[in-house]
């Protein structure tokens, strides 16, 4: 059954054109440094967000328009894979992501949710065989239900923890099963509302066994996966304890973790913690963490997770100036929209719209971020404040060649102290130079 029969293939057809079905700016095959775009950016489809999400608020109910949600129950979620698979096709997406619940509904027991996700992975696998989309990572929701109330992994009831733990063996298995290039957990109900009631040491030491048996059982399958933490600071929960990725990378170097688990970075989680984007990346990618990256934005008037489709340029060239600059750039992770329609864009349609935009940001500053890379325009002026430390006094700090004994005797011998400006206007310039000879096709 066809759910988008109005809609053809997208394709590129480069920055002139008027078709809102089509391409400005990413073009899949063109390569950039010996890469074509589609290796680089490795884009996916969340589907809980594009399949699943109803578009409802705390003000109101639902709003989106779906031609699969005429089914319930089993026959929804069977509808939901065929949907999914068409969309996959027409966008041309290399990945997809999602949990458990997403592609199939809870049971009574956990045997017959066990039961439901069975049958819809089946159905996920032979489309998968005539697909060129393929998993790129999934997860299991510990945070919805009631019974995660007081959190999982860190939940004050050993019966939660034990049933999130056995939903997480069998998410392990499913992306075995679908070949899945990664594993996310995220934290939603990780945290705690106040301290009156909790007992944070308990709660953080047994968060870490979990994480420390998922992975063993990982090994036992034959799963492979990178294991990812995805760092949020706020909502639902208070205090969370991924609050950022350098919260979260203290908490996986407590518990011997480090080597086990990489960042699955949120743009919108990342403001919300106080950061930017490209702050997070680059705090993960100096420390050899970085991993996966979800990729939308925040609305900067608003103080919560709004999961906007990522527009703004700027932001993306900055984002992908960090991830050309890791190592193997994304790896086994992916650029996933973790993003969703406005509630007034409620047509099926807007779906496509709203990839289509994010891809082109992320395309647009895919080749500017390379362009600045390739004219050393941020690295030569990074290199050029810290010259200081290249000889003399500065190399031997870096060295470890001296102490406080040698550093106070430099000091007494200065007579004058000369600091250089930092040329922040310069340098947004300069950025802005790029960005607007990338819009000219420069």
């Amino acid at each position: 059954m066809a759910y988008f029969n109005n809609i053809s293939n997208i394709k590129f057809e480069g920055a002139s054109s008027t078709n809102p079905f089509a391409f400005k700016f990413y073009n899949p095959e063109e390569k950039i440094n010996g890469k074509t775009m589609e290796e680089i950016l490795r884009f996916g489809v969340a589907y809980w967000h594009t399949f699943t999400e109803d578009l409802s608020d705390p003000f109101g109910v639902g709003s989106a328009i779906r031609p699969w949600d005429k089914f319930q129950g089993m026959d929804l979620a069977k509808a939901r894979v065929e949907a999914a698979f068409e969309f996959f096709e027409k966008l041309n997406v290399p990945y997809f992501c999602f949990h458990d619940v997403d592609i199939a509904p809870e049971g009574s027991t956990l045997s017959e949710s066990n039961k439901n996700q069975d049958t819809i992975v089946a159905m996920i696998k032979e489309y998968m065989k005539d697909s060129k989309t393929k998993l790129l990572w999934n997860t299991v929701n510990n945070f919805t239900h009631p019974r995660f109330v007081h959190g999982a992994g860190s939940s004050n009831n050993a019966d939660v923890f034990a049933y999130a733990a056995a939903k997480v063996k069998k998410g392990l298995e499913v992306g075995k099963e679908l070949g899945a290039e990664s594993y996310v957990f995220w934290g939603g109900r990780e945290g705690y509302e106040t301290l009156l009631n909790t007992d944070m040491k308990l709660e953080m030491d047994n968060l870490g066994r979990f994480f420390h048996m998922a992975k063993d059982y990982a090994n036992e399958i034959g799963f492979d996966a990178q294991f990812l933490i995805e760092p949020k600071p706020k909502e639902p929960t208070t205090h969370q304890y991924d609050f950022d990725v350098a919260s979260g990378f203290a908490f996986l170097q407590n518990y011997d973790l480090q080597d086990v688990f990489k960042f699955n970075i949120e743009a919108n989680h990342a403001t919300l913690a106080g950061h930017t984007f490209e702050h997070e990346l680059r705090y993960a990618r100096i420390h050899g963490m970085l991993g996966s990256v979800d990729a939308n934005q925040g609305h900067p008037l608003l103080g919560w997770d709004t999961d906007e489709f990522p527009t703004d340029i700027y932001s993306t060239t900055l984002a992908m100036y960090e991830i050309l600059k890791n190592d193997g750039g994304l790896g086994r992770g992916g650029l996933n929209f973790d993003a969703k329609v406005r509630r007034g864009s409620f047509e099926p349609e807007d779906l496509f719209h709203a990839h289509i935009a994010g891809m082109d940001s992320f395309a647009v500053g895919l080749k500017v971020a390379q362009k600045l890379i390739d004219d050393n325009v941020l690295d030569g002026l990074v290199e050029d404040r810290y010259k200081s430390f290249e000889d003399g006094i500065g190399l031997d700090i870096v060295n470890g060649n001296t102490d406080f004994h040698k550093l106070e005797e430099h000091a007494l011998g200065l007579t004058e102290i000369k600091n250089e400006s930092g040329k922040l206007e310069r340098i947004k310039a300069s950025i802005n130079q790029y960005l607007l000879r990338a819009y000219a096709g420069e």
